[in-house]
């Protein structure tokens, strides 16, 4: 796991060409803290910088950038190739006479493209990564991201160079760069609490999408022309070969399969040089990988779990009683407020930018409790969009197979009825009936909750409803002055999307959006702050590729989420183990806003600051921020984004008034 920067010129490199590459990877530290590298091509403009954490081969033979036997090809790389050994037995014995310095992936990858080319080694390729390739004879920059979308790559034009970075702050160090915050992404991060892919939050830099590859030329420089990048992968013919192809086989075949897939790929990720553990919360998809690594290992797997004080967010005994079963050597920390908060302070710097999702500061803490022990540390991310796993799912198939009985005129007519009731009235009249009504539905801010379904009445199909369902700020353009809300992958699916199931549908809206550009960001930045590899097995493109090939009856059944994943759990640890409602990774923001962190959080929603800053509606802001300190409703989750970018503004300014 590294941290990867570099640029390439219009025109020859200077002197102080080598300063500035430098300075790009010292900016990523914490993703390498073992070894620095660079290479400069003077002639060609283009130059490469790299920070290593050692993980594979932590001799000199590993260290990059790295040049080809051929000494055609040249490459900095971020990540781990899991099938690396099977394609470099595979290399050899198509080329007997090829001689091998060392025993690292990066080396595979190179030895692959001098024999196979650049578009063919990347389909053979199965891990996480972002890699950079100079080919000499062509004077050609290729740029590529692994499938999933598990490591990231920025890229963009910045003064007179095509530049690219593990992160933005490698980039900010570069001649001309400039700040200029791009309000449609601004607009889609405040509607989705994260920047959508290929959005940044700055105008002119880029995100490159997951499974796909882009070439550069000195010609695309010169003009500053960015070619379209190109597809090497697709979720969506994944998902269409597994809808032409579903499996046929019995519940017991599709369970012994998967089985042996995981343990497969499982064991796979387990192959380091330096110490590995894994992140467990108890639930059912990291005790499946646990589970799945403690069969293959003759030593316990040192996991790792944060546990909180607060009941209503603590897995932590959940966690032991499953590490406890399977005979791993257990690390837990319960963390105290004074904790957590103190790494707020932090994000900004860490998330490089504007990103809210608030489990961030669990993640980070368990990352920095694993560091203490390991280099590399497997998660279960992923399980729920694989397995149809998340409570929204179940919730939306119930919600939509009401409204959906309606036709739409009809639904949107009783939509603007609801929204034309005062809140007032909504308060007083739920107020009446609740000593009538069952537990089950009796609940606080009636008002708000009244609002919202008023306004999910007025949708006109099940993906409008679920944008609805998982956006924070419904009107973001109204809150973001200047704002314009892109297109995005609700408006623009694919055809073949149309003949998916709800499931379906929901689980690939997000595998192509919430997990690439959220869950995986979190653990992503999280876990490189304290340099810590974080690898995702549930995320190998077997394992994604099968998912799709399986009946949705496999994944819910009976009200079942991921029954399939259980299923493989069960025979490895007791089902009442597991078995228990699903709680997530948070931390209670709610209540943290009008105790703890309220002064932090008044100091930064300042009405004056934020008129003058000019970026947010004012006044829209504080409505929302003493609505919320009233206790009339809870807008944690709208404020927390608001934070989250005001935090990183005044980030931003400190950096701008240093230089």
């Amino acid at each position: 796991m590294c941290g990867i920067a570099g640029f390439f010129l219009a025109g020859t490199a200077s002197p102080s060409t080598h300063f500035a590459v430098r300075a790009m990877a010292s900016t990523l530290e914490r993703r390498g803290p073992d070894a620095f590298g660079d290479w400069l091509d003077a002639h060609d403009g283009i130059a490469f910088g790299h920070r290593r954490l050692a993980v594979l081969d932590t001799s000199p033979n590993g260290a990059q950038p790295m040049h080809s036997r051929c000494n055609r090809y040249v490459t900095t790389f971020n990540g781990e190739i899991y099938n690396f050994r099977q394609l470099r037995e595979e290399l050899s014995h198509l080329h007997p006479s090829h001689v091998w310095l060392g025993t690292s992936d990066t080396e595979v990858i190179l030895a692959g493209i001098s024999y196979w080319g650049v578009d063919t080694t990347l389909t053979k390729l199965d891990g996480m990564f972002a890699i950079a390739v100079w080919d000499k004879s062509e004077r050609s920059l290729y740029l590529a991201r692994d499938r999933m979308g598990e490591k990231p790559l920025y890229y963009g034009f910045i003064g007179n160079q095509f530049a690219f970075a593990s992160e933005l702050k490698a980039l900010k160090v570069l001649d001309g760069w400039t700040n200029e915050i791009d309000r449609v992404a601004l607009t889609a991060y405040f509607r989705y609490s994260y920047i959508p892919s290929p959005l940044s939050i700055f105008k002119g830099i880029s995100k490159l999408m997951p499974g796909h590859s882009l070439k550069i030329t000195k010609s695309n420089v010169v003009a500053r022309h960015l070619p379209e990048s190109i597809s090497y992968w697709k979720l969506d013919d994944a998902i269409a070969i597994g809808r032409v192809h579903p499996f046929v086989g019995s519940e017991k075949e599709a369970i012994d399969t998967l089985e042996k897939l995981l343990l497969d790929t499982v064991g796979k990720q387990m192959v380091s040089d330096v110490p590995i553990g894994a992140f467990l919360s108890g639930g059912v998809d990291s005790s499946t990988v646990i589970a799945m690594m403690q069969a293959q290992s003759a030593m316990p797997i040192q996991t790792f779990t944060i546990g909180f004080n607060e009941a209503e967010f603590n897995e932590a005994e959940h966690a032991k009683a499953v590490a406890t079963h399977l005979g791993t050597e257990h690390h837990e920390l319960y963390v105290t407020p004074k904790q957590t908060i103190d790494v707020v302070p932090f994000l900004p710097t860490l998330y490089d930018e504007p990103f809210a999702d608030s489990s961030q500061i669990p993640t980070y803490l368990v990352s920095h409790l694993a560091r203490a022990k390991v280099t590399v540390s497997l998660s279960g991310d992923g399980g729920d969009e694989l397995f149809c796993g998340y409570n929204r799912y179940t919730w939306m198939y119930k919600i939509w197979g009401v409204m959906s009985s309606f036709p739409a005129p009809v639904r949107q007519l009783a939509g603007r009825a609801a929204s034309a009731i005062p809140p007032s009235v909504v308060a007083k009249t739920y107020g009446w009936v609740r000593p009538l009504l069952p537990q089950g539905l009796q609940f606080t801010n009636p008002a708000a909750k009244w609002a919202k379904t008023a306004d999910l009445l007025g949708v006109k199909d099940s993906a409008a409803l679920y944008k609805r369902v998982v956006s924070s700020w419904q009107a973001p353009a109204a809150l973001v002055l200047g704002g314009t809300e892109p297109l995005s992958i609700f408006e623009l699916s694919e055809p073949q999307s149309h003949q998916l199931n709800l499931g379906e549908q929901m689980m690939r809206f997000d595998a192509l959006t919430y997990l690439p550009d959220d869950i995986l960001v979190k653990v992503d930045r999280a876990s490189m702050g304290v340099s810590l590899e974080s690898r995702v097995p549930l995320l190998d493109r077997r394992v994604v590729e099968f998912a799709w090939h399986l009946p949705m009856a496999m994944k819910l059944k009976g009200g079942v989420s991921k029954w399939i994943l259980r299923e493989v759990l069960y025979r490895h640890v007791p089902r009442e183990l597991i078995e228990r409602p699903k709680m997530g990774f948070g931390v209670p923001i709610d209540s943290w806003l009008r105790g703890p962190l309220r002064p932090w959080a008044e100091s930064l929603l300042d009405e004056q600051l934020l008129a003058q800053q000019g970026y947010l509606n004012a006044t829209m802001v504080r409505k929302v921020w003493q609505e919320h300190l009233a206790g009339k409703c809870n807008w944690q989750h709208q404020l927390w984004a608001v934070l989250m970018f005001q935090a990183w503004l005044k980030e931003q300014q400190s950096i701008s008034g240093k230089n």
